[in-house]
């Protein structure tokens, strides 16, 4: 088998259900497949102010619903905010992307993305509102060549 060094570029469009973590671990993985990405780098980006991008636990919904009231507790919604014309989940919802991340660089080894056992990558939905979030999509690498 040999392999060449190449770059791929894309986007996903993710449904999200409001306030609260989206999986999209599956979906980035499938487009990795589609790449015919095998050792490199990818990078994960969100096109929004008021999304985040985490690498965080995948086993146990209670980890993520701590998480939420903590980032909740961080910025609340009745906070004194200047920047409340989009409604009160506005400016804590910048207050939260800035607090996490936006872009995510993830090593990937023969073909999958390096994440620990209990790690999945995740939108976090800072709005309380269901939102289609744009994910920006790169790798650099190999890619596996038969």
């Amino acid at each position: 088998m040999s392999h060449s060094l190449q770059q791929s570029a894309g986007k996903l469009l993710i449904e999200t259900a409001g306030a609260g973590f989206t999986d999209i671990s599956r979906r980035v993985s499938q487009w990795l497949a589609g790449q015919g990405a095998w050792d490199g780098l990818l990078t994960v980006f969100i096109r929004h102010t008021s999304a985040s991008l985490v690498i965080q636990e995948n086993a146990d919904p209670d980890v993520q619903r701590d998480l939420m009231n903590c980032l909740d507790q961080l910025a609340p919604e009745d906070g004194d905010y200047r920047h409340n014309s989009e409604g009160p989940d506005d400016m804590p919802a910048h207050i939260k992307a800035m607090l996490t991340a936006t872009s995510l660089a993830i090593p990937v080894q023969a073909g999958r993305m390096v994440l620990g056992t209990w790690q999945g990558l995740y939108i976090v939905e800072h709005r309380g509102r269901p939102h289609r979030r744009e994910i920006a999509l790169h790798f650099i690498g190999t890619l596996k060549v038969d």
